[in-house]
């Protein structure tokens, strides 16, 4: 089984799910041959630059803007003419690239070459069976295309709104978005705590995604003045400058251990040593904490699908949404020390994960062969 992984790096999610994936593909097939290609970069450096960088720029500096811009992309007529004009210019390396590379299967974590292998496959260029992951919990039109055998998703409730946005029935599977195989593996919290070298008490994770991004400061601000014991960990990513300011805010908190640390590469053990997780819902983030049944505080979601992933999080019952100006103290009161809610909210996280989506995937890609 060989697989050709497209996605993009709009953020760390849609490339991390590709990993995850092609972990469990190796695991199981030793000898095969699996690349994940970021589709821009590989298609036009210029072009990704540009893209990404814009991308990025836009929700650090104007999310409004960028949440308007996601709702417009909701209607078809203007989605149509940009994806057809993309799929004219950019499609025919990845012709190529399928052409030579001969994969079993082509799996998209991005909607961009996800229209690409659609349109390549429609105009009969190519033939290999394609799988698309949606990789947040929301259904949106960028990721309807024909010529795909199986799309997967995060919730039956996003394939019951497929189905009825017209997508065939028997083409979507409720299976989540992969992630590590790591995260399976769960350590008793005394543990993971002792392993980073922190006290064993109510532990808060602070996390602002890959690129430290989000209202983490003022969330860090919030904790951090609460009056009730607790240690507090707080994940910058690539964020050199948040970092510092946290480091300098922290020393006026009292009574408190903190730990403040740039990007993290144990996510797993961190999230083994909190009691809950303060956090911007990106798809990944929130699949891996589910996996680990830990309560979410969501802070500062990006406008468009990140407020929809928000929203399914806080109806399910697994997470509260936190602003800028709420009292922390209370909201821990109504939630952490309201032993059924708490217990209600890490039960929710259990029911909604998805912690065997690699295997199923898998299973499924091999029944497509």
């Amino acid at each position: 089984m060989d697989i050709l992984f497209l996605s993009i790096s709009m953020g760390a999610g849609h490339l991390k799910a590709a990993y995850a994936l092609k972990e469990y593909v190796e695991k199981k097939y030793p000898h095969s041959k699996n690349i994940i290609v970021d589709t821009f970069k590989y298609i036009n450096p210029l072009a990704h630059k540009v893209i990404v960088d814009g991308y990025l720029k836009m929700i650090k500096l104007k999310p409004r803007l960028y949440g308007k811009l996601y709702s417009l992309s909701e209607y078809k007529e203007i989605l149509n003419k940009l994806s057809n004009i993309m799929n004219i210019m950019l499609s025919p390396k990845i012709e190529r690239l399928v052409k030579e590379f001969n994969p079993s299967v082509i799996v998209c974590t991005h909607p961009f070459p996800l229209k690409m292998v659609s349109y390549l496959k429609k105009e009969n260029k190519i033939s290999t069976p394609a799988v698309s992951i949606l990789t947040d919990y929301v259904n949106h039109p960028l990721w309807f295309h024909k010529n795909i055998e199986a799309f997967i998703v995060g919730h039956d409730y996003i394939k019951e709104d497929m189905i009825r946005c017209g997508i065939p029935r028997e083409t979507i599977f409720s299976y989540g978005v992969p992630v590590s195989q790591i995260f399976l593996e769960k350590k008793e919290k005394s543990l993971a705590r002792k392993e980073l070298s922190l006290e064993d008490k109510f532990t808060v994770l602070i996390m602002g995604g890959s690129l430290g991004y989000g209202n983490l400061e003022s969330a860090f601000r919030g904790f951090g003045k609460c009056s009730r014991e607790m240690q507090l960990i707080a994940v910058c990513g690539k964020n050199k400058q948040l970092k510092k300011r946290l480091e300098k805010i922290s020393l006026s908190f009292k009574n408190k251990k903190v730990r403040i640390l740039g990007y993290a590469d144990n996510i797993s053990t961190l999230m083994d040593a909190a009691d809950i997780l303060v956090t911007k819902p990106g798809g990944m983030t929130i699949s891996e904490a589910l996996v680990k049944e830990l309560p979410m505080f969501i802070n500062s979601p990006i406008p468009g699908q990140e407020e929809r992933n928000a929203k399914f999080l806080v109806t399910s019952g697994a997470a509260v949404t936190i602003s800028k100006n709420d009292d922390i103290e209370n909201i821990l009161c109504q939630t952490v020390d309201n032993q059924t809610r708490f217990r209600h909210m890490k039960e929710m996280a259990k029911t909604l994960s998805t912690p065997y989506s690699a295997k199923n995937i898998v299973n499924l890609i091999e029944g497509l062969l």
